[in-house]
């Protein structure tokens, strides 16, 4: 193919894969324990990461994840002080991270052209030093959920129940609050800061509507990121446009199509029991 010439979109391509296997991976968990905004408040938080390291000269990814993880260790610590009022340790940080970045960004306006590709996603911004961070974190998080699977698993569905088992949930959910960063970070190169969230939870959520177990969620919660990353790039670069928006909006039209060809289903097979009656 005529993209697999250039070595940017060689790189955009194999980030976007490993993008669109962490996403949905880590956001089944999510979307379980119903904390679907983290994603929303850690990628503000990496923003500032970023803009920090602009500023200061430091490579920005790595910034960015120090600044989300240090965020996310922040979001677990305030979850346990407002057990009842969950959302308002998000709320809190998501707050915190915009005020961070807005005052960062402030500092220079030259900051503004270098942010745009951080912010929206760009098949060109991927460079050879971040796909070397993108593989190594990226096969170190899946391990990690492959390891700790059944954990996890447990812990989504009965954090009391799981603690009783003898299971250290506190312990995990630090780890696994880390991951979230640690993904949120990886994936903003080619997704876009503002629209991450969206990755890791758009396809688990088209998945919910079809899947039979947990497993098969995850399984089409991959399929959907992966069709909906890999064509978002090669679209975005015929048509010139940011690699993460066009990503989601493939993303909600998956989810549309799904819930249209289920009412379908659904409006037929009520149509074969009503005939059955008749």
């Amino acid at each position: 193919m005529e993209i697999l010439q250039y070595g940017f979109m060689q790189r955009a391509l194999l980030a976007g894969v490993v993008v669109g296997i962490l996403c949905p991976l880590i956001g089944i968990f999510i979307v379980l324990r119903r904390m679907s905004l983290i994603g929303d408040s850690l990628s503000h938080i990496a923003l500032s990461g970023v803009a920090a390291g602009i500023l200061t000269g430091v490579y920005p990814l790595t910034m960015a994840l120090i600044f989300s993880i240090f965020a996310a260790l922040g979001i677990e610590k305030l979850r346990k002080n407002y057990r009842e009022y969950v959302e308002l340790s998000i709320a809190i940080i998501l707050s915190a991270g915009i005020g961070l970045a807005v005052v960062l960004i402030s500092l220079s306006k030259s900051l503004n052209v270098d942010l745009f590709g951080y912010l929206f996603g760009s098949i060109t911004a991927v460079m050879p030093a971040d796909i070397w961070v993108i593989l190594v974190l990226g096969l170190f998080i899946i391990l990690i959920v492959k390891f700790l699977y059944k954990e996890l698993f447990y812990i989504s569905f009965d954090e009391i129940s799981a603690k009783l088992a003898g299971v250290p949930v506190n312990y995990i959910n630090l780890l696994f609050i880390v991951l979230v960063a640690s993904t949120i970070t990886l994936s903003m190169r080619i997704v876009g800061i503002l629209l991450v969230s969206s990755l890791m939870i758009i396809p688990v959520a088209t998945s919910l509507q079809i899947a039979k177990s947990f497993k098969h969620v995850i399984f089409y919660s991959i399929v959907f990121a992966e069709i909906s990353v890999i064509s978002g790039i090669i679209i975005s670069f015929y048509l010139e446009l940011a690699s993460g928006g066009t990503i989601v909006i493939i993303s909600v039209l998956i989810l549309l199509l799904v819930l249209f060809i289920k009412k379908i289903n659904k409006n037929r097979l009520k149509r074969k029991v009503e005939n059955g009656y008749s």
